[in-house]
């Protein structure tokens, strides 16, 4: 399958609108790249994610489906919200979608979970006298 026909016009607005949300969820900025990886996979998805404008603010989301590998890459600030076995409870979820051959519903799911996960702890603050 060629990136171009990975997604039909409205699965890229779903995927849009689940970016949009999730970064409103979680405080945090999202991306996602579906395409080759030019050599190594996980190598690449961490030369995706340091190039973005806040990289220790963001999670990237690699998915080569030539080669059948998703990376999860995280930025420092992320990470103390986000572990690695949260990371992976998101991979397995999406593994599961695209098992079944649905690219789509599978970074749907994969981003909302991240952006739950991502979340900083809510703060209660009491005013006292």
């Amino acid at each position: 399958m060629s990136v171009g026909e990975a997604f039909t016009p409205l699965q890229r607005d779903e995927i849009a609108k689940a970016i949009r949300d999730a970064e409103k969820l979680s405080g945090r900025t999202f991306s996602v790249h579906v395409g080759p990886s030019d050599g190594d996979p996980r190598q690449r998805a961490e030369r995706l994610h340091a190039a973005l404008a806040a990289p220790a603010n963001s999670i990237l989301i690699h998915v080569d489906p030539q080669v059948r590998s998703l990376d999860i890459v995280t930025g420092a600030a992320v990470r103390t919200q986000l572990g690695n076995r949260q990371a992976a409870l998101a991979a397995i979820t999406m593994q599961s979608a695209f098992t079944a051959g649905d690219l789509a519903r599978g970074l749907l799911a994969g981003l909302q979970l991240l952006a739950e996960l991502a979340r900083p702890p809510a703060t209660l603050h009491t005013d006292t006298p």
